[in-house]
């Protein structure tokens, strides 16, 4: 069996030489390359022709944001951001990274960690990555759609509940930059985001989409979020019980807190027909049984269609229980929802 092909790209000597020792260690992976630089990321890339990038974010002469979206609109390659999470402008970065096609983030190691378990962890990683089929710049794909189809319901509603895992960063952007600005809905949104990544996400989405975006706050009206976005914080589930936000520490669903299915199965019970939901692309199966909880009580739900998804795994699961009353296309999901009645201007 032919070994994965691995290019490594760091600007500190030091860190790159350790990663690409971890690399040379597994018999599945070969290193085929490394790079100091984005310029070189995409001189690399274009050369080489590598199954995965390790890729790093701030750098001289190019960023790895900037080799990102270089590499993913031009040769589309799997790319592992591997990156700090304690700095605020690298975190924007990364995210804007995930958003440009990156598949997942890893931390770059502390020197904390039991020997080993970050150095198994970074090559499973590379090896999963590198097996996912990435698409040119996926809003690129998402020009020249058809028409979006009206949603044929009298129903009216009252909160949109929306789950995303792998591509989710970029997923939610177009989502949400396709609502129509008389969209005022509140709109409640899981991300699975290592939680070291997560914490400042929410002011990064805010930063890119017109509508305010915010971490859920326990007790909190759910009314009192119309036409904003509220996220389930890092590392803690996001609920909904007789009209309010609930947040907790129970256990994880699926290896993942915050889950979709948690806010899913929640939002059945407590809104029932006056919920929609969406299930975007991701790894796994979160959400699948909550959206289908959704639809069982009379509920819209909405699935990401395979062509879109960078990963079409957890929509995939719902389509085959039955759970989404629509597939669509990525770009047409924001449209789609706002043409669903129970909207009133809503102002930023």
């Amino acid at each position: 069996m032919s070994r994965i092909k691995v290019l490594v790209i760091e600007d500190s000597l030091t860190v790159r030489e350790t990663l690409s020792e971890i690399v040379r260690s597994d018999p599945e992976l070969e290193l085929v390359g490394q790079g100091a630089d984005g310029k070189e990321a995409i001189e690399l890339c274009r050369r080489l022709r590598p199954d995965v990038i390790s890729m790093d974010m701030m750098m001289p002469v190019m960023t790895g944001l900037a080799a990102t979206e270089y590499i993913m609109a031009h040769f589309p390659t799997p790319i592992l951001v591997v990156s700090a999470s304690h700095n605020r402008g690298e975190l924007f970065h990364t995210y804007d990274a995930l958003a440009g096609g990156a598949v997942d983030v890893l931390e770059k190691p502390t020197g904390s960690e039991a020997d080993g378990v970050w150095e198994r962890h970074y090559t499973s990683t590379l090896k999963l990555v590198s097996r996912i089929k990435v698409i040119t710049h996926p809003r690129g794909r998402l020009l020249h759609l058809p028409p979006v189809a009206e949603a044929k319901t009298a129903q009216r509603y009252a909160l949109a509940a929306i789950g995303a895992s792998t591509g989710g960063p970029g997923a939610i952007l177009d989502v949400l930059n396709g609502l129509p600005d008389s969209f005022s809905l509140p709109i409640l949104f899981v991300l699975h985001i290592s939680e070291p990544f997560g914490i400042a996400f929410a002011d990064w989405l805010d930063s890119q989409t017109a509508r305010r975006v915010s971490y859920a706050k326990d007790g909190d009206l759910v009314a009192a979020a119309a036409g904003k976005v509220v996220m389930a914080p890092p590392g803690q589930h996001l609920g909904v019980r007789d009209g309010r936000l609930r947040l907790s520490l129970e256990a994880e669903r699926h290896s993942c807190r915050p889950s979709v299915d948690v806010l899913f199965e929640s939002v059945a019970r407590d809104c029932g027909p006056s919920a929609c939901a969406c299930l975007l692309t991701g790894m796994g199966r979160d959400g699948a049984a909550g959206l289908l909880k959704i639809r069982q009580a009379g509920g819209l739900t909405v699935a990401q269609d395979e062509a879109t998804s960078v990963i079409y795994g957890m929509p995939r699961e719902a389509a085959l229980l039955g759970a989404a009353t629509h597939v669509l296309p990525l770009g047409e999901i924001g449209p789609f929802l706002g043409r669903l009645p129970g909207s009133s201007p809503a102002r930023r």
